[in-house]
C-alpha cells in the first residue's frame, strides 16, 4: 500500500533551499518515491491560512518512506536544508482502495435512501 510523506517548510534562505531541491529527486527516486506536489499554487479551503511550503511525496510503503528519511544519502542532503529553514516531515499510510470502495458504496447507499442531504 502506498504511503506518503507530508512536508511543511518555513524557508528562510531560498538560495540554500534551492540547492537542497536540486539533490532530493534522485534520493527520493532511489527509495521508490516520487513527488506528488512540490510547492506550487495552493488555496487554504478551511482553517488558518497556510503560509508554509507544502510538499507531498509518495512511496510504495511506509517502510520505503522511513528508509528514505533515515538513509545516509538523505542525511547528507538534509544538512543543506537545515541551513535554509525549519521543516516538519510526517509519514502516513495511504488509504487502501478496497476500503475506499466499501465506504463509498455505504455512502452512496445512504444517498439512495434519503430524499435530500
Amino acid at each position: 500500500m502506498s504511503a506518503y510523506i507530508i512536508v511543511r517548510v518555513d524557508i528562510e534562505d531560498w538560495d540554500a533551499y534551492g540547492e537542497y531541491m536540486l539533490h532530493t529527486p534522485s534520493v527520493v527516486a532511489k527509495f521508490g518515491g516520487r513527488f506528488i506536489a512540490r510547492g506550487g499554487d495552493m488555496q487554504t479551503l478551511e482553517g488558518p491560512e497556510e503560509s508554509l511550503r507544502l510538499v507531498l511525496i509518495e512511496f510504495p510503503s511506509l517502510q520505503h518512506a522511513e528508509d528514505f528519511y533515515e538513509s545516509d544519502e538523505y542525511s547528507e542532503i538534509k544538512q543543506i536544508r537545515a541551513d535554509a529553514g525549519e521543516a516538519q516531515f510526517v509519514a502516513i499510510d495511504g488509504y487502501p482502495a478496497d476500503e475506499w470502495e466499501q465506504v463509498l458504496a455505504e455512502s452512496l447507499a445512504l444517498l439512495d435512501d434519503a430524499d435530500t442531504i
